[in-house]
Order: structure tokens, then sequence, then C-alpha cells
């Protein structure tokens, strides 16, 4: 429950890349590299959500990204995550800041 609204700066495992997402209960806005990005977020649980990119540019930014919180310690969780349909998957945690 407390994942689902706030400010969380992302780590990706084996990137160097970081984001900053600030979500309410139906929107986040996540920043990468200067450029945000505006996802509706539903959430399937309290250890489940997926986002829906709100202004594809590409047939990728039209499928839903599911997110699946495998672990909690303090204001950080861990996650596998992946396009809806798609067998790659991206484990990363986010660490929430307010």
């Amino acid at each position: 429950q407390m994942f689902r609204t706030g400010t969380f700066r992302t780590l990706l495992e084996g990137s160097t890349a970081i984001s900053t997402a600030t979500r309410n209960d139906s929107l986040q806005y996540e920043t990468y590299n200067g450029q945000t990005d505006t996802f509706d977020i539903k959430w399937n649980s309290n250890f489940e959500y997926e986002l829906l990119n709100k202004y594809p540019k590409n047939e990728l930014d039209s499928t839903p990204f599911v997110v699946k919180i495998t672990g909690i310690k303090d204001s950080t969780y861990t996650f596998l995550a992946h396009y809806k349909g798609s067998n790659f998957k991206q484990k990363g945690k986010a660490i929430k800041l307010k």
C-alpha cells in the first residue's frame, strides 16, 4: 500500500540507468535522461501493477508493462517486470524518496 503513491528512484539490474518516478493513485510520471513519460497505472494487487504509456510513440509503447513487487525492505522494493506477452524479464529496485 505504501508504494502506490510518492516519488521513487528506480535502478535496473545490470544497468547504470536511473529514472525518477512520481505516482498518484492513477498516473505515473517517469523521467529518464531529461525526458518525461506519462503512464496510466492500474494496480492488480498490492504487489503487482501495470503501466500503460498515455502517449505511445510506437507499438512497444502501446504494450502494458507489468511490474511485480518481489521483495520489500524499509522504503525499497525489488521488482520483476516485463512487457505483456513478452518472455524478457527485467529486474530492478525502487527506492521511495518521499
